[in-house]
């Protein structure tokens, strides 16, 4: 009977385990439940090499927490039920999202025609075989990896591709999704991207060319230049130019394929110096070198003892190079018979005549610098405020022109800029706010040039007839100040005026009466 009812209860009670699919988080726990339908079960429980810990139970069931779960396994649950064994199994599958996608461009600045490797990684995540990544150039797919069919244990989670780089990819977006499909294991679908990394493409092929004179006269303005062609993109090319260690500042342009910088150098100190640009673009820099020397020349030192003399006077009329100038310049005087030896003054002794009024004298100093022969006779001047004030008002929406006359012998040309671009001084200009600024003015003849600072300051239209009664008041003031001041002084004059007559002919009678004394003594010594 025993045998009968054994073998029944081996045909009826089921083992079962609870969830029937596990998917945890790499290191998290897990909660199982083993249960019987054994109504007097036997030795039950599970087998695992994971760390377990039974935390419940009824008459027909158990319960354990398996903690730190960190490797794909299976569990065994199993029950005995009068004198037979019967276990079922559990897959535990362990799974890590693509929490960090890190795409990486090599490099992120990439020459034109060269070939950039695009990579993309995820550090820790499992199960491989469900992960696949795609790479992006903006929206758009540029290749995709799936790790299903691969060999888990040789494989890591990247891919890499070689892009070959073209202007038109310059400032491109490039990103990586990921993706970890759980489906198959009753989860859901995780996916995570990259941070963008923008590709930059540049061309650099050429050396930056220097534009400067060999020649720099001391303290005098000179424009030079740095040009670099076949540069991509142009407009972010950077300059930095120098005179030995003096920086300089440059105004920076482009067009096309070219860019190049403008700057005004002046030299403060003579002798052999060195002209460097610095131009970089990305990753790429490059630095041109141009030797200047640097002189000092300043024009010639006309004399003449006196500039007023009567006709027939002996006057010294000399010509003298500057103490600055060096080496020692030849001097020459129109009209003296020598030319004197370098070093020496030119002078001519003139005894004036009346064809000499108004006679102009020309003294020339020339002076051999690197194998080149520089004259000086006059240079350009700013010297008279009035010709060329240093600070000059403009009242809003009228018509004005910058007021600068440069003097010099030959007549100077006169180029203003302003905030880098040529001022046209030719057409006059309607005032604005924007007007207001620093003109930087530069006369220049064969001789040389000089340079100076315009300080213009644009008023509204209430403002200057303010400034003007303000004047008017003044000046009016000025004059009444004067007007009493001369009354006052003038009426004592008129005073004295009257009792001048009455003094004078008291005067007179003294006199007549001494001149008739004087006559009647003579007349008797001549029996008149």
């Amino acid at each position: 009977m025993w045998l009968i009812i054994s073998g029944a209860a081996e045909e009826i009670f089921e083992v079962s385990v609870w969830p029937d699919q596990a998917l945890v988080k790499l290191g998290q726990s897990l909660m199982v439940n083993c249960s019987t339908t054994c109504p007097d079960p036997g030795p039950s429980g599970i087998e695992t090499f994971l760390k377990k810990t039974q935390v419940d139970k009824g008459p027909q069931w158990k319960e354990f927490l398996l903690e730190d779960v960190t490797e794909n396994s299976v569990l065994q649950c199993f029950f005995s039920c009068a004198g037979i064994q019967k276990d079922t199994s559990l897959g535990i599958t362990v799974y890590q999202p693509p929490e960090q996608v890190i795409l990486e461009l090599q490099p992120s600045w990439v020459a034109m025609g060269e070939a950039l490797t695009v990579k993309c990684h995820v550090p820790r995540v499992v199960p491989l075989e469900n992960l696949s990544l795609t790479l992006l150039q903006g929206n758009q797919e540029l290749h995709r990896k799936n790790f299903m069919s691969l060999a888990v244990a040789s494989q890591r989670a990247e891919v890499t591709i070689n892009v070959k780089a073209q202007r038109e990819d310059d400032r491109c977006n490039f990103s990586c999704r990921a993706e970890l499909d759980l489906s198959s294991h009753g989860g859901g679908l995780f996916h995570s991207s990259s941070d963008i990394k923008v590709l930059r493409i540049f061309e650099f092929s050429q050396s930056p060319q220097i534009w400067v004179s060999p020649l720099l006269e001391i303290g005098m303005a000179e424009t030079v230049s740095c040009e670099l062609s076949r540069v991509f993109p142009a407009r972010e090319v950077m300059f930095h130019m120098f005179l030995g260690d003096q920086e300089l500042s440059p105004f920076v342009s482009w067009k096309g394929d070219t860019a190049w910088a403008n700057a005004t150098v002046r030299a403060m100190e003579t002798g052999d110096q060195e002209l460097s640009c610095l131009v970089s673009l990305g990753p790429m820099e490059q630095k041109t070198r141009e030797p200047v020397h640097v002189y000092s020349f300043p024009p010639p030192i006309l004399e003449i003892e006196e500039l007023y003399p009567l006709a027939g006077r002996d006057i010294n009329v000399t010509c003298s190079g500057h103490v600055l100038t060096s080496p020692s310049p030849t001097l020459r005087l129109k009209g003296a018979p020598d030319v004197p030896a370098p070093g020496e003054t030119a002078w001519l002794l003139l005894t004036t005549r009346e064809e000499d009024n108004g006679r102009n004298f020309s003294c020339e100093a020339s002076l051999e610098v690197q194998g080149q022969r520089l004259i000086k006779t006059t240079k350009p001047d700013f010297s008279e405020e009035s010709d060329c004030p240093g600070n000059q008002t403009w009242v809003k929406g009228t018509e004005q022109m910058l007021r600068c006359v440069p003097k010099g012998n030959p007549t100077p040309t006169l180029v203003c800029t302003w905030n880098g671009v040529i001022f046209n001084l030719d057409v006059p200009q309607k005032a604005t706010q924007n007007h207001t600024g620093t003109y930087c003015c530069t006369a220049t003849n064969q001789l040389g040039s000089v340079s100076k600072d315009i300080a213009v300051l644009v008023q509204g239209l209430d403002e200057g007839i303010s400034s003007t009664i303000f004047i008017i008041i003044i000046v009016a003031l000025g004059v009444g100040v004067v007007t009493i001041a001369l009354y006052l002084n003038y009426k004592p004059c008129k005073i004295e005026r009257r009792k001048l007559p009455y003094r004078q002919k008291e005067k007179n009678k003294e006199e007549e009466s001494q001149f008739a004394v004087q006559r009647g003594e003579k007349c008797n010594a001549h029996n008149c």
